[in-house]
């Protein structure tokens, strides 16, 4: 039994009914499903957390279609591997053979020029591209690329699938069904797992090992008490993803650079990627910090750019400091507040029209039945401001953005008022 390899790997799916999760993709009638059973299928990137099953799905659509299955890792192929397969794909499709499935794992950490050896393959149908990313793919896949593949978004597995998952081990694993296994509690279990899949069963079998007797009984101690002095500081896939990237964020929200430096130099020893913690800094920048301090997007987009082209180890200086400005500059959420508060206004009272002053007029018709009519050039009048209604008739007189109590937006607060007076009275 020594010889068998993990859990996790005895228990992969062979068939799509077996395939646990990805209802909105596989199942009966989904989108994907409907694709695979038509035989049309394009190439296509799957987008998602580890242990959510891409690999799985990639591998059981070759099998479902009878397709010769290639697959690289980004991790330790390059151009050279690339092109090998699609030298092998090339004379399949000359000897009149069925189409190969290339499968690229990770492709978001292949090279603009890796990726472009791909698009010739991809345009002539030469494979079919199965590509799977935990990141944004809109950042991480060029454009040229993007545009021939589908997106589809995996959703982590919830907390039914994860136990249907522990069930069927204790059903039908070779080992786990030797066993007397008794789940009493399995909260721990789904905590520990953070959603993946391969992750909750390497788990579950590294505690079936622990134990030699037949009988086991699992609880939420027990679990606590075997898993979590053999975890990793940092998992950059894992539950401890999420747990540290929002301790630091909030670090830098609550204004502490302590904090906040502290939980980034976590991220940079556990091996977590600069962009995705530069990326996080431009958003906070927008969502907390605002027009408190404006300059702080512009550092954090410079910050990014810089991370792009240095790369480690020298870019942790750049996010050490731009993590300290962040950290240390006034807070506002207005702008979160403004968008969010104007969203839900377009939703609750949907298309209301355009007042007719500010619409355009590029055809006599249009002015004759009042377009643009009683528009005021602003920079016609003194102060460049004039007096104007600039939201429909039925909202008239709303108040969206509410100034931040920072020096800054209480400065624009008090300009607001001086130009609008009522309308703009806080």
């Amino acid at each position: 039994m020594n010889n068998l390899p993990p859990l996790a790997e005895r228990m992969r799916p062979k068939t799509l009914d077996d395939y646990v999760g990805q209802k909105h993709l596989v199942g009966k009638g989904a989108v994907l499903r409907k694709a695979i059973e038509s035989g049309s299928l394009p190439s296509m990137i799957f987008w998602g957390p580890p242990g959510v099953g891409k690999t799985t799905l990639a591998y059981i659509i070759s099998q479902s279609l009878y397709r010769p299955f290639f697959s690289l890792s980004a991790i330790n192929s390059g151009v050279k591997d690339v092109r090998e397969v699609i030298e092998k794909a090339s004379l399949l499709k000359e000897q009149g053979e069925t189409l190969p499935i290339l499968f690229i794992d990770e492709i978001h950490r292949f090279s603009k020029s890796q990726q472009d050896s791909l698009l010739g393959a991809v345009e002539r149908g030469t494979v079919t591209l199965i590509g799977a990313t935990t990141e944004n793919p809109s950042f991480e896949v060029i454009s040229a690329l993007l545009s021939r593949c589908h997106v589809y978004i995996l959703q982590p597995l919830d907390e039914a699938d994860l136990v249907s998952l522990l069930e069927k081990a204790k059903e039908e694993d070779i080992v786990i069904k030797e066993k007397n296994i008794d789940i009493k509690e399995h909260e721990a279990l789904i905590r520990l797992s953070g959603g993946d899949a391969r992750r909750l069963l390497n788990i579950f079998e590294l505690l079936v090992n622990a134990f030699k007797t037949k009988k086991i009984t699992i609880t939420n101690d027990m679990v606590l008490e075997h898993v979590q002095q053999n975890m990793a500081l940092y998992d950059k896939t894992g539950e401890q993803h999420y747990d540290i990237i929002s301790a630091f964020i909030k670090s830098m929200r609550g204004s502490d650079p302590n904090g906040a430096v502290y939980w980034l130099a976590r991220m940079i020893v556990g091996g977590e990627d600069p962009l995705f913690i530069a990326r996080r800094m431009l958003i906070l920048a927008s969502e907390d910090i605002g027009n408190a301090n404006p300059n702080a997007l512009l550092l954090a987009q410079a910050c990014f750019e810089a991370v792009n082209v240095i790369g480690m180890p020298e870019s942790q200086l750049i996010l050490s400091q731009t993590v300290i400005y962040l950290a240390t500059s006034p807070k506002s959420n207005s702008a979160t507040s403004a968008i969010g508060a104007a969203i839900a206004l377009v939703k609750e009272t949907g298309d209301l029209p355009v007042p007719l002053h500010l619409r355009n007029a590029p055809t006599k018709l249009m002015k004759n039945i009042g377009y643009g009519k009683d528009y005021k050039y602003a920079h016609s009048f003194e102060g460049n401001f004039v007096d104007l209604d600039f939201l429909p008739e039925a909202i008239k007189g709303t108040k969206i953005y509410q100034p931040g109590n920072n020096a800054r937006e209480q400065e624009a607060k008090e300009k607001l008022k001086k130009l609008w007076g009522d309308r703009y009275k806080y």
